[in-house]
């Protein structure tokens, strides 16, 4: 084999190599709905495992204010899913009901009144595949009936 031979082949495969480890980024969309009767439209939701991230739409269809019957989205793992709505209650409304920096807390929306929608998007890398994970609306008295599963995986 010649020299320039030599070379080339080292050059195709170190720039195989430096590209590889490249993967394409994929945004998955999850929707769900809350209501003035204190209810998700859904008690499941699933990512796929090959998503990066999700992003998340809170619609409430209800009419009454955020002040009043105000819904969000919060996920946890479910070991901190109670305590982690026993704080929020805490944090108050200008804290969408969440506590401030909170690792427990997964991803959250902010707080919305009726006709109002919202989005979150966050990374699925703080998720692990076949974990246990419930999402639940924080506004006092309202995470006991507003929760759900999630899925990773």
């Amino acid at each position: 084999m010649t020299i320039s031979r030599i070379l080339a082949s080292t050059l195709v495969l170190a720039a195989l190599s430096v590209f590889a480890p490249l993967t394409h980024a994929k945004t998955c969309e999850l929707a769900i709905e809350g209501n003035d009767a204190m209810q998700f439209n859904k008690q499941t939701l699933a990512v796929a495992a090959d998503c990066t991230e999700v992003k998340l739409t809170l619609k409430h269809t209800g009419k009454l204010p955020a002040a009043a019957m105000g819904h969000n989205w919060v996920l946890t793992e479910t070991s901190a899913f109670q305590p982690v709505a026993n704080a929020g209650m805490s944090a108050g409304l200008p804290n969408n009901y969440v506590p401030k920096d909170d690792k427990r807390v997964l991803a959250h929306t902010k707080v919305i009144g009726g006709g109002e929608t919202t989005s979150i998007t966050f990374p699925t890398s703080s998720l692990k595949k076949g974990g246990d994970y419930t999402f639940f609306c924080s506004f006092p008295g309202h995470w006991s009936v507003m929760k759900g599963k999630l899925t990773f995986g």
